[in-house]
């Protein structure tokens, strides 16, 4: 083979093992569009609910998804209009004067509701699903001014946990940022200025534990940089943590703040390399009683290349456990676990030693030293995971990631790779993918774009094809082929390895345990006639089921192979100088896996009519200009 060849060939290879297996156009009858566009939205969701709300521009959206469609209710949040005249007065953006929907938490059977209400934020309780209750009236301690931003741009955070709401404003204008507990039954505490500068937030999640004492929260952030030099980044990711049963400090020392906040420095990057993704812009926590946590962060630079790492809870939690504060030389001793009397036990000086020194010296580093392996050249967005028991009985994780042209990529994590199952277009106006929310119990992705929201199986099973071949090689934990239904079916809840009956390959693609003869066997087709000039144009698409395998075209039983060029969704063989297509037979091969499988055949017979309307004809006036790629032999 040409060495330029080869080279296109592995190149091609690499960027395969990179890209999405396989590829779909997803049309659900669950969606439902927008009649004017959602630039930002917050989405609530209950695990095992069927509803989901979404804080819009002036208005809830409560949608209830079913098999046919979606059930609107709209639950008007106008703002009041002396407040909207009073910001039209003092603002330059009249689109800041309005109440954007930021905050929809559940804290015990409450809905708390907060949003921007024209620059001047308010709160109201949602009842029976159809009113907003001005919060005030009900006698709660609250202030929306520490729950919802002012503005909708001005990121922010809310977290319901244990009857009490958590919330983390960014730093924007006049307000440097905090994170408080700012609707409970418990003390209401803050962050002191001091502790984090500038920070803007991208997630928080309660991180359990079998004690209840021993509960913590984790607050992801980035924040200014002060010591950065003019070639160094201005971020700095970071994981804020704080117990959930703080009480506060005593009268003179930290008397409304928190006594359990601390901070790391979150890496994410090739260690052997300066290349550090220093801004972390989402992230999301996997935990699960059968298995150690995963923390997956989205990342990106100053390029603002996108990349996510993943970190391990249990290597997070004893950093906080057991690591010397930074900056703290004295032998005064100190433990940084969150345990059940910890507040009444600190003394006025290591309350001192924690004001002065929230951070710890060890940095979290991600699983593998470095982020997955997935195409750079896809934006990402946002990004939710799911922990899925497979075949096997071992807990795999199954990551979505929103991009920035509005693709979802779902992807299979295991300890030795990122495998891109596939890649879903699911809108009919694309956009950025603005929020999601998984909801494991019943099997759904909730997807959100500006103008519409649209739900997914999360074990989209049938569209893997109908062999065991097409099954297995999915890769996907939802699914496993059926022995005795012949079909690539849902993994069910109460399935068990003993009773077997499902085969499930997720370590590596390995389609032999489908059986020799199924491996072996090559699909044949019957070939469509296509007439053609004997000195005209000639483009026979062959089209592309999976992005992993090579394609190639062979002519009479392989007399004569021939190469074949990318476009779109097909790999198109056409006639060249060097290579004229002739009468006969050609069959399209696909390799992958080991395995070979016939896609298409035409037979090619010349036409000594006149030239006719055909299938290569049309072909060619479509195709002609779309014949670049790289070709597989």
């Amino acid at each position: 083979m040409h060495p330029a060849i080869l080279w296109a060939v592995l190149f091609s290879i690499v960027l395969a093992e990179k890209s999405p297996r396989l590829k779909f156009i997803v049309q659900e009858p669950a969606r439902f569009h927008f009649t004017k566009p959602e630039n930002y939205m917050t989405m609530y969701h209950q695990q095992g609910s069927n509803v989901l709300y979404v804080g819009g521009q002036a208005v809830i959206y409560m949608l209830n998804f079913t098999q046919k469609g979606v059930q609107e209710t709209q639950i008007s949040a106008v703002t009041d209009e002396n407040v909207r005249q009073s910001c039209l007065a003092r603002s330059v953006s009249k689109i800041e004067c309005d109440n954007f929907i930021t905050v929809i938490e559940k804290v015990n059977d409450t809905f708390v509701v907060c949003g921007t209400n024209a620059g001047t934020p308010k709160c109201w309780l949602l009842m029976n699903d159809t009113v907003l209750t001005d919060m005030a009236d009900n006698g709660q301690r609250i202030s929306a001014s520490d729950i919802s931003p002012t503005i909708p741009s001005q990121r922010s955070v809310s977290l319901s946990a244990d009857g009490s709401l958590y919330s983390a404003l960014s730093a924007m204008g006049k307000q440097l940022g905090s994170i408080r507990r700012t609707y409970s039954s418990n003390k209401l505490l803050k962050t002191e200025d001091k502790w984090m500068l500038n920070p803007q937030f991208a997630g928080a999640a309660v991180i359990p534990a079998t004690q209840k004492y021993n509960e913590e929260i984790y607050i992801f952030f980035s924040e200014t940089n002060k010591t950065a030099d003019l070639d160094e980044e201005p971020y700095r990711a970071r994981i804020g943590r704080i117990c959930t049963n703080d009480e506060g400090g005593t009268k003179t020392v930290l008397p409304d703040s928190w006594t359990t906040f601390l901070k790391a420095r979150v890496m994410c990057g090739t260690a052997s390399t300066p290349q550090q993704y220093n801004n972390i812009r989402r992230a999301f926590v996997l935990t699960s009683p059968h298995r150690t946590g995963v923390m997956y962060g989205l990342f990106s630079n100053a390029w603002d290349t996108t990349v996510v790492c993943a970190y391990s809870i249990e290597d997070i939690d004893q950093a906080f456990a057991k690591s010397k504060l930074k900056g703290y030389n004295s032998p005064f001793s100190f433990n940084g676990m969150c345990s059940k009397n910890h507040t009444a036990t600190q003394n006025p000086k290591m309350l001192s030693v924690i004001s002065d020194h929230p951070e710890i010296e060890d940095m979290i580093l991600p699983v593998g030293d470095a982020p997955l392996d997935l195409p750079t050249e896809d934006h990402f967005t946002h990004i939710v995971a799911d922990t899925v028991l497979a075949v096997n009985e071992e807990h795999y994780s199954v990551i979505y990631l929103g991009t920035e042209q509005g693709k979802i990529l779902k992807v299979l994590h295991t300890i030795e790779e990122a495998f891109i199952i596939s890649q879903y277009s699911l809108f009919h106006n694309e956009g950025p993918i603005i929020n999601m929310a998984i909801d494991s119990q019943r099997g759904h992705l909730y997807i959100g774009t500006a103008m519409e929201v649209q739900r997914l199986p999360l074990a989209d099973c049938s569209r893997y094809g109908d062999s065991c071949r097409e099954c297995i090689l999915s890769r996907d934990p939802y699914c496993g082929w059926d022995l005795a239904k012949k079909r690539c079916l849902a993994i069910p809840s109460n399935y068990s390895a003993t009773t077997g009956g499902l085969l499930q390959s997720l370590d590596q693609s390995n389609a032999s345990i489908c059986g020799d003869t199924a491996a072996l066997k090559i699909r044949s087709t019957i070939p469509k006639v296509v007439q053609m000039q004997k000195d005209g144009p000639v483009l026979l698409p062959c089209p592309i089921r999976s992005y992993h395998a090579t394609y190639s075209w062979e002519k009479d039983n392989c007399i004569k192979r021939y190469s074949c060029t990318v476009s779109g969704s097909s790999c198109v063989l056409g006639s060249k100088p060097d290579l004229p297509l002739k009468e006969g037979v050609f069959r399209c091969m696909a390799l992958e896996s080991g395995l070979k499988q016939e896609v298409v055949s035409y037979r090619l017979v010349f036409n000594a009519g006149p030239p006719a309307t055909s299938l290569a004809s049309t072909l060619a006036l479509s195709l002609l200009l779309a014949m670049i790629g790289f070709c597989f032999q």
